[in-house]
């Protein structure tokens, strides 16, 4: 069975590369990660490694400071409310399920902030696998969307790759591996992509984010979904799947 990336999809990428490469130097905006399992401390891990500086921050804030001393003098910790407070651009690395009552909760803080959301909208079930948690048709990063505060922005990103591979994969030469992202303000893109850059990888903007649904896990562009797999920028253009 052959699979390709739909022609929108190699077209857009083709933009990408050409934006990507014409960036403008804009100021580099502070970054916060908030939630430190697999996904943050990898995101916390990557970002040190590309000389980016990130403030983390956890309920538990001495999980952030246990993880601050194993990375170098770039990571930072804080507690949550003053994290959110002094970034720009905020990494919410939690389960999907708590998102909600976070954004509620940090609504005032989280005013005119980006929001990049790599949730996956799954739990696990009785067969040692995962279940989608929401509807067939809905999206993760829609749903989050619909419930930001005012003046608030949002990303769907780094959430098509596990752990695994958003920690191997980073910083891979000659070619790098790309990660897709959606967002439906176009204003923010080249923050969005000067965060996967500085990551490790090549961004490809995909849509709106009425595309979130094939960026999540079970869709098509995901590593567990009809994607199957890391691919690079040259790849990205015809990937076939066995």
């Amino acid at each position: 069975m052959v699979y390709r990336l739909p022609s929108f999809i190699r077209r857009t990428f083709a933009w990408s590369i050409k934006h990507h490469q014409t960036m403008s130097n804009t100021s580099e905006l502070k970054v916060a990660i908030v939630g430190l399992g697999n996904i943050g401390q990898v995101l916390a891990t990557n970002l040190t490694k590309g000389s980016r500086p990130v403030i983390l921050a956890a309920r538990d804030l001495s999980k952030a400071e246990s993880l601050a001393q194993n990375l170098d003098s770039l990571a930072q910790p804080m507690a949550i409310e003053v994290a959110l407070q002094e970034a720009d651009i905020i990494i919410l690395a939690i389960w999907f399920a708590s998102i909600k009552e976070f954004l509620t909760q940090y609504a005032s803080q989280l005013e005119g902030k980006i929001i990049i959301d790599p949730s996956n909208p799954i739990a696990p079930n009785d067969k040692g696998g995962f279940d989608k948690i929401i509807g067939e048709t809905e999206s993760a990063g829609e749903i989050n969307a619909s419930l930001l505060p005012k003046g608030a922005t949002l990303a769907k990103a780094f959430g098509t790759l596990g752990a695994a591979s958003l920690a191997n994969a980073a910083g891979q030469t000659p070619d790098q591996v790309v990660l897709f992202y959606a967002t439906d303000d176009q204003r923010i893109d080249s923050d969005v992509e000067k965060l996967i850059v500085d990551a490790g990888f090549e961004p490809l903007r995909v849509g709106g984010l009425d595309q979130s649904i094939r960026l999540e896990v079970f869709g098509e562009l995901h590593e567990f979904g009809a994607l199957g797999r890391t691919v690079t920028a040259q790849e990205v253009q015809d990937v076939v799947i066995a």
